[in-house]
């Protein structure tokens, strides 16, 4: 396990404050604590697996000497997306291209396609062919993955179709090419997570929030593709079991959703990369059942090519750093876990 000492600001050191603390501080404040210019980005559709497009965008730098691909979580887009905008401006200051996109049934994705999503059966491989089709743009190997929270587990899912897909000479791209992957907080087992999300009043009042979400997202599919979606199987997703149930297991050919669940589980692929992988992880993030944890260590105990920072404690996703833990990395923003990323990356 890398050795890391993460401090947040004492009065965020609670995973739900952290949480929402760093959700609400970030967006308004992220473009002004970053002091890094703005990135201008090219609109791309790729073609993902199935043949489904997806949108993203694209900055290649002068020079460039590797390049990152990330998406976002369970809800969002690129509009919005300011974390991931982070992400971006940081790694083109440091001369690497950037890709980000929408994924499947979110954003500008979600009007080209009425395709939902697939918590990275099919999204794995959405990230080999956007990087295929990166690489044919300009955007030089090596290739690395990126994603937080359930875009976690979609990267993950990557670094594994790395190696399944890349063969395939039709994509466009090697093995050899694509470098691995850094994750943060990623969704490892959505089963027992959900189940515990909805097991204390916060968790109930947070997945409310993502269901209703997911629920929009839905309508918003629905109407831009009109016939793709059932109106009423829309109307009985009321939380986010409930939305995989009416909505996504049957066009996947899953019975149930606890078997579409363990099929795409994250847990159960980290024994099975082979490139490197770094995973950031909260041990108090409250949207996950601290079980895991456990299973998680003993998965990085037993694979040599996965790398893992484990905080006591921090939140979901947000890693705000206090001042002090700023000095002691040389960090010249807040944005711990994203400056921890590109280091590993550097190396």
């Amino acid at each position: 396990m890398l050795a890391f000492t993460y401090n947040p600001p004492l009065f965020l050191r609670n995973g739900v404050l952290m949480t929402v603390g760093a959700a609400l501080w970030g967006k308004k404040n992220w473009e002004t604590r970053l002091k890094l210019p703005k990135v201008t980005y090219q609109e791309q559709v790729f073609i993902g697996a199935q043949g489904v497009p997806i949108f993203g965008l694209v900055a290649i730098p002068e020079n460039p000497r590797g390049t990152i691909i990330g998406t976002y979580g369970i809800i969002g887009d690129l509009k919005e997306e300011w974390s991931l905008r982070i992400l971006g401006r940081k790694a083109y200051a440091q001369g690497y291209a950037v890709v980000l996109f929408d994924w499947r049934a979110h954003g500008k994705t979600a009007e080209l396609s009425p395709t939902l999503t697939s918590d990275g059966l099919y999204e794995g491989e959405d990230f080999v062919r956007i990087a295929a089709k990166a690489l044919s743009m300009g955007c030089p190997p090596k290739f690395w993955f990126t994603g937080f929270s359930l875009g976690g587990q979609l990267a993950l899912w990557g670094i594994k179709a790395a190696v399944d897909s890349s063969k395939d000479a039709e994509i466009g791209i090697k093995s050899s090419d694509i470098g691995g992957g850094a994750v943060i907080c990623p969704s490892l087992d959505s089963t027992r997570s959900l189940n515990y999300l909805v097991s204390y009043p916060v968790g109930k009042f947070l997945e409310a929030r993502i269901a209703k979400s997911l629920k929009q997202l839905a309508w918003n599919i629905h109407h831009t593709h009109p016939g793709s979606l059932d109106a009423a199987a829309i109307e009985r997703a009321n939380s986010i079991w409930g939305f995989d149930n009416e909505l996504v297991i049957k066009k996947l050919g899953f019975p149930s959703v606890e078997a579409y669940y363990q099929a795409s589980s994250a847990l159960n692929i980290l024994p099975n990369l082979t490139k490197p992988t770094l995973i950031i992880y909260a041990a108090d993030d409250p949207l996950f059942d601290p079980g895991i944890v456990p299973e998680l260590e003993a998965a990085f105990a037993t694979n040599p090519a996965i790398d893992l920072i484990l905080t006591p404690y921090c939140c979901h996703v947000g890693y705000l750093s206090s001042k002090q833990c700023q000095q002691e990395f040389g960090d010249n923003d807040p944005w711990w876990a994203w400056n921890r990323v590109l280091e590993w990356i550097e190396k």
